[in-house]
């Protein structure tokens, strides 16, 4: 396995189809906990009791009063990083077509990337879950837990809550793209959450490259990693940013 910063600048620049797969990680250095892992949002809340789609069917004003209106305030404060930075440069340059995301932040977005997949949806948007009617938080009523609808419905938000179905149609073209891509960049994730997690095996077994970015090893580094930047997702990109401008 290779771990050059150089080595991994070469295999961009070589590329004709690069696609990154985001996981939490590249947002912690934004501000954002990640779920799982050590101070993570689950060691404050169980999922059980306010992820799941049954848990705030039954009980919508306390999922939001709990869970959903301290993590719209952690994204709300939250901006982009040198990570999501270092991507969206990446694609100005032409060197990288899509991200793939974990993420429901939309820091990428907001970055500059412009062709974003976001595998478990964003806090971006919400809709009615009678009539469907989609809003911002903006115009939400958050004064009334759940915020009511015109139609006598609630919002929620359009996150991929637990028993909820990935959408088939991003999970199809994430498919598609990693199995048609030459280079993969794995940046702050270590592929263990289905079904996420097989798309840099899709992409290997394809015949991509696959350059992993993360700070500590993953079950993926000595599995399938051809190159290893070890660091925080910010500090790694920007040194790759800098050394694609200096041999492109």
């Amino acid at each position: 396995m290779n771990s050059t910063l150089e080595a991994a600048a070469q295999v961009v620049v070589r590329g004709k189809s690069i696609v990154a797969l985001t996981g939490a990680g590249i947002s912690v250095e934004s501000g954002i906990p990640p779920f799982r892992g050590k101070g993570g949002v689950w060691e404050r809340y169980d999922p059980m009791e306010y992820a799941t789609i049954d848990a705030f069917l039954r009980h919508p004003e306390k999922v939001w009063r709990v869970l959903l209106l301290d993590m719209i305030a952690t994204l709300e404060k939250a901006r982009p990083n040198d990570g999501h930075k270092g991507l969206a440069a990446l694609e100005g340059m032409g060197y990288l077509d899509t991200v793939i995301t974990q993420n429901v932040d939309g820091l990428h977005q907001q970055a500059g990337s412009r062709d974003v997949i976001e595998f478990h949806g964003s806090f971006a948007g919400f809709h009615c879950l009678r009539c469907e009617t989609p809003a911002v938080i903006q115009q939400l009523d958050l004064g009334v837990l759940p915020p009511p609808c015109s139609c006598g419905g609630i919002f929620r938000p359009d996150v991929i809550m637990f028993g909820e179905m990935i959408p088939p149609a991003h999970l199809h073209r994430a498919h598609q793209i990693a199995e048609s891509c030459d280079v993969m960049l794995v940046v702050g994730t270590s592929a263990t959450v289905q079904p996420a997690a097989a798309l840099p095996f899709v992409a290997k077994e394809a015949g991509a490259a696959i350059i992993e970015i993360n700070p500590t090893a993953t079950p993926l580094t000595n599995m399938i990693s051809d190159i290893f930047l070890k660091g925080p997702a910010g500090d790694v990109l920007n040194r790759l940013v800098a050394a694609v401008e200096h041999i492109r």
